[in-house]
């Protein structure tokens, strides 16, 4: 088969809105955070919560003839920074032509190969891209370049510095699936003395990574709990009740509770400085060679600490 003919222009403007899109949301933390598009810089999160008044009185009264103000409302805001991010590499056309030709005459069921070799690159793209965007969300360093800010990221991530999330200290030793149980049952102590008025909420979620869900399912399946670990049919993975989301760039023995509402993504995925361009080089200076070049923007931030448990 000859070599492709790369078209330089393909994938630029709005239709690489698509193509990033189709990349970050390929990050599986994604399903679990609420996203907030078209955020170009800065994004102000807004959390309303009610309470007393300085008096005492709760904002549901007894009702009388006069009015009477009693109770008051909270407006806790927080600001969503995102990050500008870009990708400047060359790739050896070489190097991917082989595996996109085995692609197209693969044959029998599954998901179609894509169809042209400038839909394989892209695709090959949005892979990096998406596993960068899994890890950062969780351990990014945002004075590191090429990084984004993290939720868990020591000392500078977003639960270190608000400085109200709950934490849970776990058994002292990595998890395994001898204590993987008694650390979810420490964690699930801590919410419910912690998160009393999000515990009932459909959205509240026991975040951890893949290999601590295996350990989970481990200990289950020792337990003898066959139905804990059947993935036919629509399983949904809980542990006493909650709900459990399996975040692959989450740190080793570290948990997470908290409400998806509670944890925000930041993106800007459709304004026009958002693109992904192909040029091919053999037109420029005769090599195999194409460059592939993406620009996106990142950030995370959470809304109140307060009802947050992290264990660690």
């Amino acid at each position: 088969m000859a070599q492709p003919t790369i078209t330089g222009s393909t994938f630029a403007g709005k239709a690489a809105g698509f193509y990033i899109s189709a990349a970050l949301k390929e990050a599986k933390s994604i399903d679990f955070l609420t996203l907030m598009e078209n955020v170009k810089f800065k994004s102000v999160i807004q959390k309303m919560s009610h309470g007393a008044d300085a008096d005492g009185h709760g904002v549901v009264r007894d009702a009388t003839c006069d009015f009477e103000k009693n109770g008051k409302l909270e407006l806790t805001e927080k600001v969503l920074q995102v990050k500008d991010l870009q990708i400047n590499m060359d790739l050896c056309t070489n190097n991917l032509l082989s595996s996109w030709e085995a692609l197209q005459m693969r044959a029998g069921a599954g998901s179609p190969p894509p169809a042209s070799f400038d839909d394989y690159v892209i695709s090959y793209m949005g892979e990096i891209i998406a596993n960068h965007v899994e890890n950062n969300i969780w351990t990014g360093t945002g004075a590191t370049n090429g990084e984004f800010e993290g939720f868990l990221t020591a000392t500078t991530g977003r639960f270190a510095t608000d400085g109200t999330v709950n934490a849970d200290a776990a058994t002292g030793s990595p998890y395994d699936a001898g204590n993987i149980i008694e650390n979810l049952q420490s964690l699930t102590a801590a919410m419910a003395s912690n998160l009393n008025s999000a515990l009932t909420k459909d959205d509240l979620y026991i975040y951890m990574n893949a290999k601590t869900y295996a350990l989970y399912i481990s200990a289950v399946s020792t337990l003898g709990y066959v139905n804990a670990y059947n993935m036919n049919g629509d399983y949904e993975p809980v542990f006493e009740g909650y709900k459990i989301a399996v975040c692959p760039g989450m740190p080793n023995n570290q948990m997470v509770a908290a409400e998806r509402s509670n944890l925000f993504l930041g993106a800007d995925l459709l304004s026009d400085s958002t693109r992904i361009s192909m040029l091919d080089m053999s037109k420029l200076d005769g090599s195999s060679n194409i460059r592939v070049v993406a620009k996106y923007a990142m950030g995370v931030q959470l809304g109140v600490g307060a009802d947050i448990v992290h264990q660690s």
